[in-house]
């Protein structure tokens, strides 16, 4: 049954922020699956701060999106037809082939998700990856220990908001955000139950921090690097752990940007710096579910999402994440969920 379906594809690699002209949206025909592939109309899809680097052509972890060709990340969606067994129709499955509408895929490449603990948007939220950056991050890159103070930047964003909330579950005495704008640092405070919040915008992160943290940090996870950085340095203590997975302030520079000037404090700290990619901490994927969609059923896990309507609002939504437009987890709905 092979079916007409609409995708995003790259048109011109950015220079500098990306702007809408490097995307264009294609009507496409969809071949009917083959011998252990699976049919799936994509309901949501996921845009994310990391897909920036796939748009340039150079070397990283994970290949740059072909020019031309459509782009990929997470989505959910519903299995229309199957010559797979282990997948039937019908199924929720969470798969790397958003950015389109419909997507035949391997059904090895396909996960079963249960929507009877938690909605589909869950498993692109706080049941995905974003929820699992936050829990490797806080339980293995840069362990939370009991009493301890937490700094996370990016507070109210998808990875942010659930670290902050899970840095308090593993025993942290003290939990502060960092984020753009009163409204954002309200509801930290507010909703996601942060004891502090810093303002980014308002410049001088090096004074609100050491306010709010008067004795120093413990604990910091860097989602922003560049002044964030460097302010979570100068407050650290000895023995400090950071968890370095992102650095959102740097993805649409043209020249390189400057580090931390104060580095060597981190050094006299005995302070670890350690980088952290998901895909390195799938193995957590069944301990953090089964933890967090109990959280999420009582109440004591609380998201938020940011929704773009149909895949013409993909783009947008995606530069959107790079401004800082999204509380919680941005996300783009496809169709009937």
């Amino acid at each position: 049954m092979s079916v007409s379906s609409r995708e995003i594809r790259l048109a011109s690699r950015p220079a500098g922020e990306p702007v809408g002209e490097n995307f264009t949206l294609v009507h496409t025909e969809l071949p009917d699956p083959g011998e252990g592939q699976i049919l799936v109309r994509n309901t949501w899809m996921s845009v994310d701060p990391y897909m920036r680097g796939r748009m340039n052509d150079a070397p990283s972890y994970i290949p740059p999106f072909e020019l031309g060709g459509a782009l990929e990340g997470s989505a959910i969606g519903e299995v229309i037809a199957s010559r797979a067994a282990s997948v039937p129709v019908g199924a929720a499955v969470s798969h790397f082939l958003g950015w389109r509408e419909y997507a035949v895929l391997d059904a090895t490449a396909a996960t079963v998700v249960d929507t009877t603990i938690a909605p589909p948007t869950a498993y692109l939220g706080p049941l995905g990856t974003t929820g699992l950056t936050a829990y490797a991050a806080l339980t293995r890159t840069a362990p939370v220990r009991e009493k301890d103070v937490v700094f996370v930047s990016a507070a109210a964003g998808a990875v942010g908001s659930v670290a902050g909330q899970l840095a308090r579950k593993l025993g942290a005495a003290r939990v502060i955000g960092s984020a753009g704008g009163p409204e954002k640092t309200k509801k930290l405070l507010d909703v996601f139950g942060f004891d502090a919040a810093v303002d980014h915008r308002l410049g001088n992160l090096d004074e609100q921090l050491g306010q709010a943290a008067p004795d120093g940090i413990d604990v910091y996870l860097d989602a922003v690097g560049g002044d964030h950085l460097q302010a979570a340095i100068g407050a650290i203590r000895p023995g400090g752990r950071i968890a370095m997975v992102g650095a959102i302030s740097g993805y649409n520079a043209t020249a390189p940007v400057p580090g931390p000037d104060n580095l060597f404090r981190a050094a006299t700290h005995e302070v670890t710096l350690r980088g952290m990619l998901v895909s390195s901490h799938f193995d957590l994927f069944p301990e953090w579910i089964g933890k967090a969609a109990g959280w999420l059923a009582d109440g004591s896990l609380r998201t938020e999402q940011t929704v773009a309507e149909g895949i013409e609002q993909a783009p947008e939504a995606f530069l959107g994440v790079l401004r800082g437009a999204n509380t919680g987890k941005m996300l783009v709905r496809l169709g009937s969920n």
